[in-house]
């Protein structure tokens, strides 16, 4: 795991990592719906493991839940502090740790595990398998796991919308990309090196740590890549949208066009 380059891209783009979700209010409204239906009611305790500067953990405690927030980058955990103060809620504890290892946080300590972010960046199958493994061991039996993946082709979509011109440029990491799932960041890169999963391997990965796998959604829907008009509308247009996208965003005929697919499984 390249935790130094990871840690230091959070550390680098704090106030970005906050915001991203503005840009992209259907992920983050598709996200919260999912939430909504699959937790208990509150005040169950939630470990939002790879969280970064908190907006899930702000929004779940704003709602009653007990949520401690992990992330590699200390910079995103004082964000979080300055973020939840500003927001007059408060959250349990923050910790900087790393997502392969948390012995400070016991086993089956945790209703929910919220795992949104920290399989990006696991390059090797086996430290995404360990991963996987350590949000098992935290939470409780019957707890709910919520665990997001890039999927392989959302950067080819990207530079196809933004860099056609990449795909010439960058014949090896191309190839890397079909091949493995990976791209090893460029210097002065958007983005930390990170792996892009298919869906299909999704379930099987999850399963391997033993999860009952329950759903898995598109988190942008039908609308990756073109989510712009429809993120400046408002009201019941825009409440319109977030509904037929959540519909939606259970056919896996759309999965491999979604940007993220959040997984939900039950210890």
């Amino acid at each position: 795991m390249i935790s130094s380059e990871i840690e230091q891209f959070y550390d680098n783009n704090t106030q970005q990592e906050w915001e991203r979700l503005d840009r992209h209010r259907m992920e983050f409204a598709i996200t919260l719906k999912v939430l909504n239906q699959y937790l208990p009611s509150p005040p169950i305790k939630i470990l939002d493991i790879g969280g970064g500067p908190g907006r899930y953990s702000i929004t779940l405690s704003k709602m009653g839940y007990r949520v401690t927030l992990v992330d590699l980058s200390l910079n995103c955990l004082k964000y979080a502090r300055v973020k939840a103060k500003e927001s007059k809620v408060t959250i349990d504890d923050y910790i900087q740790g790393n997502v392969l290892e948390l012995p400070m946080i016991t086993d089956e300590s945790f209703d929910s595990v919220l795992l949104m972010g920290p399989l990006y960046h696991l390059l090797e199958l086996e430290d995404r398998k360990k991963a996987v493994k350590e949000a098992y061991r935290v939470l409780k039996r019957g707890g709910l796991i919520f665990a997001s993946f890039i999927t392989q082709y959302a950067p080819l979509r990207w530079v196809g919308k933004y860099e056609p011109e990449w795909i010439i440029s960058n014949k090896d990491r191309l190839h890397e990309l079909i091949k493995n799932k990976i791209l090893i960041q460029s210097e002065g890169g958007g983005f930390t090196s990170a792996y892009f999963a298919h869906p299909s391997e999704l379930k099987p990965l999850m399963e391997t740590a033993d999860f009952t796998s329950l759903d898995m959604i598109a988190c942008e829907g039908l609308l990756s890549m073109i989510e712009e008009k429809v993120n400046e509308i408002q009201g019941e247009l825009w409440d319109a949208w977030v509904e037929l996208n959540y519909q939606l965003a259970h056919d896996p005929s759309i999965f491999g066009c979604a940007e993220h697919i959040l997984y939900i499984g039950r210890k």
